[in-house]
């Protein structure tokens, strides 16, 4: 495992904040970085804009249209994240799609991303049983793929766990991503599932977007993923966005931190 990725466990309920790179501008998410890590954030997950991101809903596809439209590319990207990396050494994973890989060869790319200083690779369209020739390149360097069960993965979370680096993430709800009013998905039973084949981090995200959910989830979890609710953020206030998100960051993570006091 990652040794940063370890770190972000480390020290309570993690909470893991996603934004889509270059939306606004790569200028305010490299801010945002900075901002969210002050608030309480404890592992960044950078979202590489593509064309047609299938789990994504209405809010961070349109974010990836706005990126895409503002010019972001992978190397800008790479290049955003070795600034960052020259100020904080927040856990950061990549969260985008086999296509976004593929096309910029995929040895070439974990690669650029285990020198700029990235810890781990999430890439929701790959299935387990098709993760292998990713998941090869990235233990050569050093790269945690992070793998995902879903309320239907059923018998396959103890294969998939059995093979888990990093953290796992446990999508709470079937369909895209997005803010839900309610999440019915029984957590504790998948994150017990993984607990049973190996003693690894599990974080819970897709649909949480409020205090009380990231209380609950964290209750059953080690972690809670939040992206839709800060991209729209970023979305609705552009350039000024940064106090706004950092707010909402460190009221979120108190309430995940909060949870753990009641167990």
């Amino acid at each position: 495992m990652s040794k940063r990725i370890a770190e972000a466990f480390k020290n309570g309920k993690a909470f893991i904040a996603f934004v889509t790179c270059g939306d606004p501008s790569l200028k305010v998410t490299e801010q945002l970085v900075y901002g969210m890590e002050e608030a309480g954030a404890d592992l960044i997950e950078l979202g590489i804009p593509f064309s047609d991101p299938t789990a994504e809903g209405p809010v961070i596809q349109g974010a990836n249209v706005r990126a895409l439209a503002g010019g972001v590319t992978t190397d800008k990207i790479f290049e955003m994240v070795e600034r960052i990396r020259k100020n904080s050494q927040i856990p950061m994973v990549f969260m985008t799609y086999a296509n976004v890989v593929f096309s910029y060869g995929t040895e070439r790319f974990v690669k650029k991303a285990a020198e700029v200083g990235m810890d781990g690779l999430i890439l929701p369209d790959v299935p387990y049983e098709e993760k292998e020739e990713f998941d090869l390149v990235c233990s050569a360097y050093g790269l945690d793929l992070i793998s995902l069960i879903a309320p239907t993965s059923h018998e396959r979370i103890s294969q998939i766990a059995r093979d888990a680096k990093g953290f796992v993430y446990c999508v709470s709800s079937l369909g895209v991503t997005g803010m839900r009013s309610e999440i019915t998905t029984d957590i504790g039973a998948m994150v017990g599932l993984v607990k049973k084949e190996k003693d690894i981090p599990c974080a819970v995200g897709f649909g949480i977007s409020n205090p009380e959910q990231a209380k609950k989830m964290a209750s059953q979890a080690d972690g809670v993923i939040v992206g839709s609710a800060i991209v729209k953020l970023c979305g609705e206030y552009g350039a000024d966005c940064v106090p706004y998100v950092k707010e909402y960051v460190r009221k979120m993570k108190e309430a995940a931190m909060a949870s753990e006091q009641e167990i």
